[in-house]
């Protein structure tokens, strides 16, 4: 991303929706837009940079990794359209912090409450795997995002998440230990911050089909994580 100083989130998710600087990214996200899937050739995919989702003034964070191919790179929006999203959004319901369990697409009526859900990676990458080129040049948004949502708590899906997360949140003005936090389902570490606030940072097993299919990661697990974060960030 450029160097630009933007003064709220909307200006922030203006300006990324319009943004090619990586081009494998870029031309991947257009070729499965035009390609599509066979479920959804009717439907016109979204096919760019996907902007976080949730109020600007939220104060719980949850950061994935990057939009999938067929979900969020299709509907426009984080974690909207496939499964992963499904588990998600059940999970946040249940513990109060969505109006309903289901995303299906944007204007399904969908609301979060005093959580936003973001990325590491914007762009839809190939075979899900973003490089860390790629990682870093996205990680311009994320802490910008950071720095304007001042979020209490964190909750980072999954170890790649967590370690493209770690050195933005040192950018953005969070103490990371030495050695660096490990990542593991139900971690929990407090970061100090420059303007004295404490950040309480979360990690959960990614919601992947590949982790809920084969009960790496349940509902009751997820809602766990979740329910002290949102404890956390006052929430509750």
């Amino acid at each position: 991303m450029s160097s630009a100083t933007f003064t709220t989130v909307g200006e922030l998710d203006a300006a990324l929706i319009d943004c090619r600087a990586c081009p494998r990214l870029v031309e991947w996200r257009e070729q499965v837009a035009r390609e599509k899937r066979a479920a959804f050739r009717d439907e016109t995919y979204w096919g760019r940079p996907v902007p976080g989702l949730g109020p600007v003034d939220a104060r719980l964070l949850i950061v994935g990794l990057a939009p999938a191919a067929h979900g969020a790179n299709r509907t426009g929006r984080m974690f909207t359209g496939d499964r992963s999203g499904d588990v998600l959004f059940a999970a946040l319901h249940a513990v109060g912090l969505a109006n309903q369990p289901t995303a299906t697409h944007a204007g399904d009526g969908l609301t979060l409450r005093g959580t936003r859900i973001t990325s590491p990676v914007h762009c839809a990458p190939p075979a899900n795997k973003p490089t860390p080129a790629e990682r870093a040049t996205c990680g311009g948004w994320l802490r910008a995002e950071l720095m304007l949502l001042a979020p209490r708590a964190v909750v980072v899906l999954g170890a790649f998440g967590w370690q493209a997360l770690l050195p933005v949140l040192a950018d953005a003005g969070w103490v990371i230990p030495r050695p660096r936090p490990r990542f593991g389902h139900g971690a929990h570490v407090e970061l100090a911050g420059g303007t004295g606030k404490t950040l309480h940072l979360f990690g959960s097993y990614h919601v992947s089909q590949q982790n809920t299919f084969t009960g790496r990661l349940t509902p009751a697990m997820l809602e766990i994580v979740l329910r002290a974060a949102s404890d956390a960030a006052g929430l509750s």
